[in-house]
């Protein structure tokens, strides 16, 4: 039997991740939908579309980073519901959208019976009838793809996040550092993007952290910070513990300033940390978890540059409509054409 043709694709985004729809569907060119948004006592809620999906393509946008009003449980839950729902109205292809993926740090063993919360949440997103995903820098890229029987598209913000530092960074020697052993090759290859970009020689330096029951120390630098200007660069800031002790290490080691680089920021405490430190000139985050919090002072919001998440999930969804490769986007910023 033919295929019916699909017609023009739709995205949709819960009103706690709509801001990133928003942005998103304008980049994209794509019709924001409207969605019927009930609250029922206890608890319970209704998500239904207010157009018809059937023969469709439609995306969803949901950030799953909770705040006080939308814990992660429920942005998850709603998440589900949404994605089930759609298929269940005739959609044609239902691709789940998640900038920032709660609980993907959980992606191993290290334990005996511990639990691997990022299989857990990749079977719950499958069973609701999803064809593909769409994530921004997940913790670890690999245990995603192992953890998923569905596509998965990783992004990155590493592209946005040099091409701003090309714009605004002192002249003289640079370098870039991860907090930890575990990022060093997320460093790397910011390193590389941003000497193509520069034009300029940068360092590869990386501080030593160990964790023991819960305590974290260390902090001996391997490479040379001193003298240069340095991008410390993280996929997470949660408490910005990790962030900070590395801050302090370089600047004790003899970097003239040290820039902290992060994707997600889920925690508005961990944020307002690294814009109160000293040891730190500028923090550049993406509002990946939909939402920026108040961080009091006006000396510490001028420390701190949001890049839009939304605009990169926008360029996605336009190649995956157009059934061109998403590549461009982990080299370039903004991409080509």
């Amino acid at each position: 039997m033919t295929r019916r043709a699909s017609r023009e694709p739709l995205i949709f985004a819960p009103s706690e991740s709509r801001a990133l729809g928003q942005t998103a569907s304008e980049r994209a060119g794509i019709e924001l939908a409207a969605l019927e948004e009930r609250e029922y006592e206890g608890g319970e809620f209704k998500l239904r579309p207010l157009q018809s999906v059937r023969d469709r393509m439609v995306f969803v946008v949901q950030s799953l980073a909770g705040t006080q009003e939308a814990p992660i449980a429920q942005r998850l839950v709603r998440l589900l519901f949404l994605l089930q729902g759609l298929r269940d109205a005739g959609a044609d292809r239902v691709i789940a959208v998640i900038p920032y993926l709660a609980y993907a740090r959980k992606d191993r063993r290290t334990k005996p019976r511990d639990p691997v919360y990022t299989r857990y949440v990749a079977q719950l997103i499958e069973a609701a009838g999803t064809d593909r995903v769409v994530a921004l820098d997940v913790h670890n890229a690999s245990s995603i793809d192992n953890a998923f029987r569905i596509p998965v598209d990783h992004l990155s913000a590493l592209p946005m996040m040099a091409a701003h530092f090309t714009q605004h960074l002192p002249t003289g020697k640079l370098a870039v550092a991860s907090p930890d052993i575990g990022g060093i090759k997320r460093a790397q290859l910011f390193r590389e993007l941003l000497e193509r970009k520069t034009g300029r020689e940068a360092e590869l330096v990386f501080v030593e952290k160990r964790r023991e029951s819960g305590v974290v120390s260390g902090g001996a630098i391997v490479g040379n910070a001193t003298g240069h200007a340095v991008i410390v660069l993280d996929d997470l800031c949660a408490s910005g513990a990790t962030l900070l002790r590395a801050a302090t290490a370089l600047r004790s080691a003899g970097a003239t300033s040290v820039h902290a680089a992060v994707t997600h920021a889920p925690i508005a405490t961990g944020l307002a940390t690294l814009a109160a430190a000293e040891d730190i000139a500028q923090v550049v985050i993406t509002d990946s978890v939909g939402c920026v919090p108040n961080l009091g002072a006006a000396a510490h919001r001028a420390k701190v540059k949001l890049l839009s998440a939304g605009e990169l999930l926008g360029c996605a969804m336009a190649r995956i409509v157009s059934g061109d490769s998403l590549a461009p986007l982990a080299e370039h910023w903004p991409p080509p054409g």
